[in-house]
């Protein structure tokens, strides 16, 4: 089965808290050749940005804002080859459009896990209140002209996720891959496109499609090939 993986887009509210950064028909273009070349798409996790509504706890009026203003994607999202996994910046998807936190593939005598990754990083999941605070703080940080500021901040950030060796999320994948007998474990979060072995478990991590990139995985059971890449 040809699989393809995509994650953290950040579609917002085309405000200055959007950090998708993509013209919408361009990247339809992007969606439609990966539902050529691939029987499946896992969106996996952080594809709408909810957690920088203007007022707290607005997520759910930001995910519908963030939804309209990206609606030829969002309905792109609803066609049957799509599978959608919520992450932390899109929690709120679980309960308005039933995503599930994981999602698990057999196929070929291949078992994949797909999990966002969020869980392994002990800020976002333990510490989740303080985490979403930091995120709708960094919101306003931008809707004030200080995105220069902000970038800074997720540069540090980022740093940490870096080192496959020492990458939180990666380690934590590999418990659950063990746990659960998995073959291959996918996750998304950091940005951080990846591919490395542990063992017999092969560890993915998709990148992210936000800030204009593209950065998305291949995924081939029956030819047991995968890839990472920046273009198709």
């Amino acid at each position: 089965m040809r699989v393809a993986v995509i994650s953290d887009l950040h579609l917002g509210a085309r405000k200055a808290t959007d950090a998708f950064g993509h013209d919408d028909e361009e990247f339809l273009v992007f969606l439609k050749r990966l539902e050529r070349n691939f029987e499946r798409i896992v969106l996996l996790g952080d594809i709408w940005e909810t957690l920088t509504a203007s007022a707290p706890k607005g997520h759910i009026a930001e995910l519908q804002a963030a939804q309209a203003s990206h609606r030829a994607i969002e309905r792109r999202f609803r066609l049957p080859c799509y599978t959608y996994v919520h992450g932390n910046h899109d929690l709120v998807a679980r309960s308005q459009m039933g995503a599930p936190e994981e999602y698990t593939l057999v196929a070929d005598g291949v078992q994949i896990l797909f999990s966002h990754g969020h869980q392994g990083d002990d800020l976002c999941f333990k510490q989740r209140g303080l985490t979403e605070f930091g995120v709708w703080t960094g919101g306003w940080i931008r809707r004030l002209g200080l995105g220069c500021l902000y970038s800074y901040a997720a540069q540090i950030e980022g740093r940490r996720n870096r080192d496959p060796f020492t990458c939180a999320v990666r380690r934590w994948a590999l418990d659950e891959a063990d746990r659960r007998s998995a073959d291959v474990v996918v996750t998304g979060h950091t940005h951080i496109p990846m591919k490395n072995e542990d063992g017999s478990t092969l560890f993915l991590n998709s990148g992210s499609c936000a800030h204009g990139d593209i950065s998305f995985l291949s995924l081939d059971t029956k030819r047991g090939e995968y890839g990472v890449h920046s273009a198709i």
